[in-house]
């Protein structure tokens, strides 16, 4: 099992060159539309994924339960795909949902404004100024998105294992150079590791899903942090009660050893539906 994710500036031929390195190295390629299918089989409604798809929600959005919706069932989804064999997943955050797991390869792809804004005309059909405001507002909501919903700063290189300029280069050629980056800088002990972490991240992500779906428990922001069996839950409540069943919902899965909490109790604290 292997995962190689992609961010990129829009018209830096991100697309083209995720789908030549997914056909190079036989993976499954992840993009916008097969998530959307995987979270609209869970009964998201798709102006949901409109609303926060690759964008900083608005003031009244941000305090949705709509929002919380969304990132849940956006990591359950990536990490359904993952399961499922190796991938090349573009966007959505997906350097920021598999940070954590040994063995992930993260690129961003970026190229110089002068050819971004002629592939943007020539996309759109559009003049000069029409296309910088296209490229402006793209950059602006893939930051916000990246900053509001996983605090990471989008542009920083650091939070990448490569950064690729695109703009003289073939979305094969590109495609290749990750390829290489992949067989020398990924150990082969890793993968049993990376298997390892998604099987823990997966079952933090089913013990969210029962807590505040299948027991309908108001825990408001809950992260469950899962290492070597121990379960620790982070969130927002407003009663122990509540605290208190949730840590009873996570002890009801296999193979978890104790559950700890970190959940916060503020009373009164409650979110728009």
């Amino acid at each position: 099992m292997a995962i190689i994710t992609i961010s990129r500036q829009l018209a830096s031929l991100g697309d083209e060159t995720a789908n030549e390195l997914a056909k190079l190295l036989d993976y499954r390629f992840v993009d916008k539309l097969s998530l959307e299918e995987r979270i609209k089989s869970y009964g998201v409604e798709g102006r949901k994924l409109e609303k926060y798809d690759e964008r900083k929600p608005s003031f009244f959005a941000s305090l949705s339960q709509d929002r919380d919706d969304y990132l849940h069932y956006l990591k359950t989804a990536m990490l359904t795909e993952a399961g499922e064999g190796s991938c090349v997943f573009i966007g959505r955050g997906a350097t920021a949902v598999f940070k954590r797991i040994p063995g992930v390869l993260s690129v961003f792809l970026v190229a110089p404004m002068d050819i971004r804004c002629e592939r943007v005309k020539s996309y759109f059909h559009c003049d000069d100024k029409r296309a910088r405001q296209i490229i402006d507002q793209s950059d602006h909501d893939r930051i916000g998105f990246h900053r509001y919903f996983f605090d990471i700063d989008w542009e920083d290189p650091s939070n990448y294992h490569i950064t690729l300029n695109t703009g003289n280069l073939h979305p094969a050629l590109a495609a290749g150079i990750i390829k290489e980056l992949r067989d020398r800088a990924l150990a082969s002990d890793t993968e049993s590791q990376s298997v390892a972490r998604l099987k823990e991240m997966t079952l933090g992500q089913q013990i969210i899903h029962h807590v505040l779906y299948e027991k309908e428990l108001p825990i408001h922001f809950l992260e469950a942090v899962v290492s070597g069996g121990n379960v620790v839950l982070y969130g927002v409540a407003n009663s122990q009660t509540l605290v208190e069943a949730a840590v009873s919902a996570a002890k009801e899965f296999a193979g978890v050893a104790g559950v700890q909490t970190e959940i916060q109790v503020v009373q009164e604290y409650s979110v728009m539906p």
